[in-house]
């Protein structure tokens, strides 16, 4: 199994501002205040998966369409110019809904961190899946009988068993400490959070033995958690970009 010497040699040759130029987390970076950097990192969360650069240019594509003003864009609740998006799996039936939603919620409330910290419980051992589960609820009461399965895509229910993936990358990116991270929201610690597991990341983890289990599900990602906690347990998921950025330099070499 690799050490954690070898481990955190690798964070510090990928965890640098280099990182943010090809990664979705560069528009939690173009925020003004807080409202815009969350927003724009849950939007972003949303669309990464799938190629890459074909889900960056999608949101260049959107996020054009709230002409430097994201926060505003989803408080005035006119939609109208996101008719006719699509991304992959998803619809305007599907996208739409969850701009609309997220309306609601900045207009109802102080937005996406409160509604993340309603769920969250430190003394629980479920905290992050009961706080991804409270996400999930209200988007999903809130949602119109002409959502599709794009928009649970979009969504996904912790209660399916899924690694959840994209919405654990954005808890990284809003609770983790900068440069790379923002650290905005403070009601969590980094030591609360769980490895954002993608193919790249379960591959290699289980070539540097730190990973027995075959599936990528949320079992797996507490299974992974396991010795990232070992060696640095008040910040175990920084090995994500070591792991992540390491991955996909090997394929480039095959």
């Amino acid at each position: 199994m690799i050490t954690k010497t070898e481990l955190d040699k690798l964070v510090e040759k990928y965890e640098t501002m280099d990182f943010i130029k090809d990664d979705p987390i560069q528009f939690i970076h173009r925020g003004k205040f807080k409202e815009d950097s969350e927003l724009f990192g849950f939007i972003a969360s949303l669309f990464a998966y799938g190629n890459r650069k074909m889900f960056i240019k999608k949101l260049e594509e959107i996020f054009a369409k709230a002409d430097g003003d994201i926060t505003g864009f989803i408080k005035n609740g006119d939609f109208s110019s996101l008719k006719g998006v699509e991304y992959r799996f998803s619809k305007e039936n599907d996208i739409m809904p969850i701009f609309e939603i997220l309306s609601i919620l900045y207009n109802e409330s102080s937005g996406l961190e409160d509604l993340f910290e309603y769920g969250f419980d430190s003394t629980s051992e479920n905290a992050i899946y009961n706080t991804l589960k409270t996400v999930t609820d209200y988007f999903y009461a809130r949602a119109p009988k002409t959502v599709g399965q794009g928009f649970y895509h979009m969504i996904p229910n912790p209660q399916n068993g899924g690694a959840m993936k994209r919405m654990n990358m954005f808890l990284r990116w809003m609770v983790r400490k900068p440069p790379v991270d923002l650290g905005i929201w403070h009601f969590m610690q980094p030591k609360d959070l769980l490895i954002p597991l993608d193919v790249h990341v379960a591959r290699i983890s289980r070539q540097m033995g730190l990973l027995e289990r075959k599936s990528n599900d949320f079992k797996t990602v507490l299974e992974l958690m396991k010795p990232l906690r070992e060696f640095c347990p008040e910040d175990p998921v920084k090995y994500d970009f070591a792991m992540f950025a390491f991955g996909i330099e090997l394929n480039k070499k095959r």
